[in-house]
C-alpha cells in the first residue's frame, strides 16, 4: 500500500492540525496560516472543516451572563435545584448545538468521582450525541444503568440506547433495561418485571446517584412514532387526549399529568416517580419542544435542566403569559 496520501486524506489531515493549533494551541488564523504553509483564507477554512465534520470536539468554558441570567431565572421559576443555559443560534430555534457538549460536561463530573456512584440514563438523540461528546475514562467503580427498554415490536433494537455508549467511553459496568419499550399488555408488563435479571436492573436504577433522561415531543416526528414503538393511530389519540411529550416513554400533558391511556399501562421503563430524591436532569431544546419540556417542568418530576438560550426564553415567555391568564 503507498504510504502516500490522497488529497482528501492530506485535507483532513491538515484540518485536524489546524483545529488543533486554533482550539487548543491559541494560535491566531495567521500562525496556523504560517505553520502550514498556506494563505489566512485556507487556515481559516480547515478550522471551520475540522468542526463540521468532527475531527475536533469544542466546549464552551467561558459562561455567558444572558445564559446565566435565563438559567437563573428558570430555577426559580420551576423550582430546579440545578440549570444550564447555553448560548444558542438566534436564526435557528430548532437548533440543539451545544446541548451534547453540555450534557457531556455534566455526566463527566459524575463520572470523574472517584467515589463509587450509579448513573441513570434515558435514551434519545440528544443523550447519545451526550455519549458521543464523553472524554475517554476509566471509571470502573461506577455503574451505568439503562432507565428503558430498547426493543421495538418487530424486535429491532433502537439505534439510541445511550447507556451502552456512555458505560464504553467511561470503563464502567452497564446493566441494560432487556425489555420492550411497550409491552403488549398490562400481565406482560408484570410478568417481565418479575424476571430476575430485570428487576435487578429496576432495583440498581432506584438506587441511582443522578438520572439523565431526554424530553421528547410527539407527532408523527416524534422518536417514539418514528422508531417504531408508537403506531398513528395511537398518536391521534394520545394528541385527542391533551399529550404534551415524553419522558422514557411515559406520555403526559401539558401540565406533566401522566395520560391515562393503554400506552403508559404498558410502558417498561422506570417510572420517575420512583426515583424520588434521585437528582434528574433533562435535556431539550428546539421550538418544536417548547410545550415538552414545559409540561416536564411542571410535572415536578425534573430537579435540573440543560437547554439553550433560545428555549430557555420561550419558556419563561410561555410562562409569564400563562401566569397573566391565570390572574
Amino acid at each position: 500500500m503507498s504510504s502516500t496520501l490522497s488529497a482528501a486524506q492530506q485535507k483532513y489531515e491538515d484540518a485536524a492540525r489546524a483545529g488543533w493549533l486554533y482550539y487548543v494551541a491559541g494560535k491566531t488564523q495567521d500562525e496556523i496560516a504560517r505553520q502550514l504553509h498556506t494563505s489566512r483564507q485556507s487556515a481559516q477554512r480547515l478550522v471551520a472543516l475540522a468542526v463540521s465534520e468532527g475531527l475536533i470536539k469544542v466546549r464552551l468554558q467561558h459562561p455567558v451572563k444572558r445564559c446565566m441570567e435565563l438559567a437563573s431565572q428558570l430555577k426559580e421559576v420551576f423550582g430546579l435545584q440545578q440549570c444550564e443555559v447555553v448560548p444558542s443560534d438566534a436564526d435557528n430555534p430548532h437548533s440543539t448545538a451545544g446541548l451534547a457538549q453540555a450534557g457531556a460536561a455534566e455526566l463527566e463530573r459524575y463520572l470523574k468521582g472517584q467515589h463509587p456512584r450509579t448513573v441513570a440514563l434515558g435514551t434519545g438523540r440528544i443523550l447519545r450525541a451526550c455519549a458521543d461528546e464523553l472524554t475517554a475514562l476509566q471509571c470502573p467503580q461506577h455503574n451505568i444503568v439503562s432507565l428503558v427498554g430498547n426493543i421495538a415490536h418487530d424486535g429491532s433494537a433502537s439505534r439510541y440506547d445511550v447507556a451502552v455508549h456512555v458505560a464504553e467511553r467511561a470503563g464502567a459496568r452497564h446493566f441494560p433495561m432487556p425489555l420492550p419499550v411497550i409491552a403488549p399488555s398490562e400481565e406482560d408488563k408484570q410478568q417481565w418485571h418479575n424476571l430476575p435479571h430485570v428487576s435487578n436492573v429496576r432495583a440498581l436504577a432506584l438506587k441511582a446517584d443522578v438520572a439523565f433522561v431526554g424530553i421528547g415531543h410527539l407527532g408523527t416526528v416524534s422518536p417514539l412514532h418514528i422508531d417504531g414503538f408508537i403506531a398513528k393511530d395511537t398518536l391521534d389519540n394520545l394528541e385527542t387526549a391533551g399529550a404534551a411529550g415524553e419522558m422514557i416513554s411515559w406520555i403526559f400533558d401539558g401540565q406533566g399529568q401522566l395520560i391515562d391511556s393503554p400506552i403508559n399501562r404498558c410502558v417498561t421503563s422506570m417510572s420517575l416517580q420512583d426515583l424520588a430524591g434521585t437528582t434528574i436532569i433533562g435535556i431539550a431544546a428546539g421550538e418544536e419542544k417548547i410545550a415538552a419540556i414545559n409540561g416536564a417542568l411542571k410535572s415536578g418530576l425534573l430537579n435540573g435542566l440543560i437547554t439553550n438560550e433560545y428555549t430557555a426564553a420561550r419558556l419563561l415567555e410561555s410562562s409569564s403569559q400563562q401566569s397573566q391568564s391565570a390572574e
